[in-house]
């Protein structure tokens, strides 16, 4: 006999009986079994024209000679995608994980690398739409004090499947004109050949600045910036996605430089704010993204001296 629940509620059950032959019965036009290959062990529900009504928790029971066997499965909205950013607003900064259009409503837990002994307060809150499917927003307070930590999100499912990952760092890096300066970057442990993307932006344009594929181990970058930065191919292949930054500008590469190792369920973000001072190292507080935008818009204007 096999019997397929739906939560508690029985839909499908298909019996076989020596004299009287087999019956069949489904409470839905759109759920069956294939009773042909029921004799191979094959008891697999087919759900034909499914949709958001048929999502949840199913339940099979099939009863042998030897016992009851029991199996459950999901059927559901799958993880897609992760996304966490970094956000000033009302004073403080905060960080923000999200995930869209899940079903059932995930799991969120956050960590830091290394960890802290200060407790984590984060604020979730889920909203399902109309349709069923989940928006998750998860939000944490950035610790004061401890500017090296690593932020990680993690989001699971209810019944299984992959773990995904996203994780944080911001830092804030000064350095001298024409002075080669280090962009750090560093894989985290529970990440392995991992492909990387480095990318620039100064006021609204982000540009790609180089890029590393982990199956090819090739290394590209587009002008000009093949002639400003540099990665140790060898080093990338262990997690220790550094960037050289040579013969630094103060207009032209003062901004912000972002590393992103991606697997797919696991993405590492790295943000460095720099500013490119005079060759003496002596160098005033570092100009806001407005201000620096202002001041080239000013530049422009005014022209050479």
């Amino acid at each position: 006999m096999v019997e397929w629940f739906k939560q508690d509620a029985l839909v499908y059950k298909f019996e076989r009986n020596g004299s009287d032959g087999s019956k069949e019965r489904s409470d839905q036009n759109q759920l069956s079994v294939s009773t042909l290959h029921i004799s191979t062990g094959n008891a697999s529900l087919i759900l034909k024209r499914s949709g958001f009504k048929d999502r949840g928790a199913y339940r099979c029971h099939v009863q042998t000679s030897g016992g009851v066997l029991i199996a459950s499965v999901w059927v559901a909205a799958p993880i897609r995608g992760l996304f966490l950013e970094l956000s000033r607003l009302s004073g403080y900064e905060e960080l923000k994980c999200s995930v869209r259009d899940v079903y059932p409503a995930p799991r969120v837990t956050w960590d830091t690398e290394p960890p802290t002994y200060e407790a984590l307060r984060p604020v979730t809150r889920m909203h399902a739409d109309r349709t069923g499917l989940f928006t998750v927003d998860s939000r944490l307070k950035r610790l004061k004090g401890n500017p090296a930590l690593n932020y990680i999100c993690k989001v699971s499912a209810p019944y299984g499947g992959p773990m995904w990952t996203a994780s944080l760092k911001v830092r804030e890096i000064r350095g001298a004109e024409g002075k080669d300066l280090t962009l750090p970057c560093s894989a985290p442990s529970y990440m392995d050949n991992a492909a990387l993307h480095w990318t620039f932006s100064s006021g609204e344009e982000t540009s790609t600045i180089l890029s590393y594929d982990s199956r090819s181990k090739h290394i590209s970058s587009p002008p000009p910036w093949d002639s400003y930065v540099e990665l140790d191919a060898y080093k990338v292949t262990f997690g220790e996605g550094s960037l050289r930054l040579m013969d630094p500008k103060p207009l032209e590469h003062s901004g912000s430089y972002t590393c992103e190792f991606s697997l797919q369920h696991s993405k590492h973000t790295e943000h460095n704010d720099v500013t490119i001072g005079d060759p003496s190292g002596e160098m005033d507080e570092p100009m806001t993204r407005t201000e620096r935008v202002l001041f080239e818009s000013y530049k422009s204007c005014t022209g050479p001296d």
